[in-house]
Order: C-alpha cells, then sequence, then structure tokens
C-alpha cells in the first residue's frame, strides 16, 4: 500500500517537530518535508507533490492566501490547517480558499490522527471549537466559550452532499432520487448530519452550508 506522502508548513521549529514525531507513529504515513514560509512551502509540493499539507498559516511567514495559490497549482493536495485560535472572518476565508479540514493547535494527538485520515480520504474533520466560531453570531473575534468541546466533526463527502442539497431546498425523497439512495437511508443520514452539527431545523442546515461555500446566500434574494 502506497504510503500518505505528508508536508508540514509551520514556522514554529517546536510545531514542526512535535508533528513530525506524531507522523512517525503512523507507518502509514510519509513525512517528505518541512517548510518554514511560503517560498519553502511551494518549492517543496513541487519536488516532493504530497498527499497533504499540514499548515499553520497564522504567522508572518505564511498567509492564508498561500492556499488559493497552492491548490490553485497542485488542486490534487489537500490542507490541513492546524493554528492557534483566530477570528471567525479568517477561518471562514480560509475555507472559502479551500481548507479541507481544520483543526487548533491544542487537539489531541487521537484527533490529529484522526483528522489526517479523513482529509486524505476526502472527507472533511472540523475541531469542534472551530465549528462553533463559525457557527456563533458572537462578535469579530470574540473568545470561543470555555464549556465547548473540541471533539472533530467527522462530515463525509456524502453528508456534505445531502446538506447541499437540503439547504437548496430539496425534499428527502428528491435527496434520494438524485443520489440513488432510498428514502430512509436519506433520512438516517439526515438525522446523523443534525446530531453532528447541534441543529434541530432546515434553518441550521442551510447556515452551515453557507458557511461552508456549499451554497451561494444570494440564492435566497429571489425566491
Amino acid at each position: 500500500m502506497k504510503k500518505i506522502r505528508i508536508l508540514i508548513a509551520d514556522s514554529g521549529y517546536l510545531s514542526r517537530k512535535g508533528l513530525s514525531a506524531l507522523l512517525s507513529e503512523n507507518t502509514s504515513w510519509n513525512l517528505v518535508g518541512e517548510a518554514e514560509n511560503s517560498e519553502q512551502l511551494f518549492e517543496k509540493v513541487r519536488l516532493f507533490r504530497p498527499n497533504l499539507v499540514i499548515l499553520d498559516y497564522s504567522t508572518s511567514a505564511f498567509s492564508v492566501e498561500n492556499i488559493a495559490k497552492l491548490l490553485k497549482k497542485h488542486s490534487s493536495v489537500k490542507v490541513l490547517a492546524i493554528t492557534p485560535e483566530l477570528s471567525k472572518a479568517i477561518l471562514t476565508r480560509a475555507f472559502s480558499l479551500g481548507v479541507a479540514s481544520y483543526l487548533m493547535k491544542d487537539c489531541s494527538r487521537e484527533e490529529i490522527h484522526e483528522a489526517i485520515e479523513k482529509t486524505v480520504s476526502g472527507d472533511k474533520f472540523v475541531c469542534g471549537k472551530v465549528l462553533d466560531k463559525l457557527m456563533s453570531d458572537d462578535r469579530e473575534g470574540g473568545s470561543v466559550p470555555s464549556a465547548v468541546s473540541c471533539e472533530g466533526l467527522n462530515i463525509t463527502a456524502r453528508e456534505m452532499e445531502i446538506i447541499r442539497l437540503i439547504a437548496e431546498g430539496c425534499s428527502n425523497k428528491e435527496v434520494a432520487d438524485k443520489l440513488f439512495l432510498s428514502t430512509h437511508t436519506v433520512t438516517t443520514h439526515r438525522k446523523n448530519i443534525m446530531n453532528k452539527l447541534g441543529v434541530n431545523n432546515t434553518a441550521g442546515l442551510v447556515l452551515f452550508a453557507v458557511r461552508e461555500n456549499l451554497l451561494n446566500p444570494n440564492k435566497f434574494l429571489f425566491s
């Protein structure tokens, strides 16, 4: 089985070495390089063709705009962002530019392991604290409530598609027809999705879809 090729992009020496040690725990992962700044990031992605880039874009050595530039040149690469707590606007910007999954720097070893596996397989994995920040209506820059769990939110590619269709106004039967599933299966997916997101109505799903750029909010302007 081919190993997952991973590149770490982080200006912090201790952060890079900590992630390097963590990656060495899994024999199916291959750390192909480390980048201390954006110039090294683009050069090493070009040379080593990683499957996954673990990126902390929050320091002056990198920029959130590096995400879009990277994915424009290397569309098959997945980006897992691991940063300190940032503002809602910056988090939203990162997702809009192509970040697949997102963790905070204080997330657990187990959560980082799961995020890597899920991201490479094409799913999204979002730390609960990040999701709470995105879904909150607090003022810009407000802190994440201490009661919020850092437990990861694992939304599969199939679930993201179901969320998009529901947000577009499709009934469970219409979603089932479009995805060649049974209505019962869609109903089960919908229940699981709402439990994961912590929402209890379709409006919550629509809000999540808009904030995840699954749906253009302008769609509703003339409805």
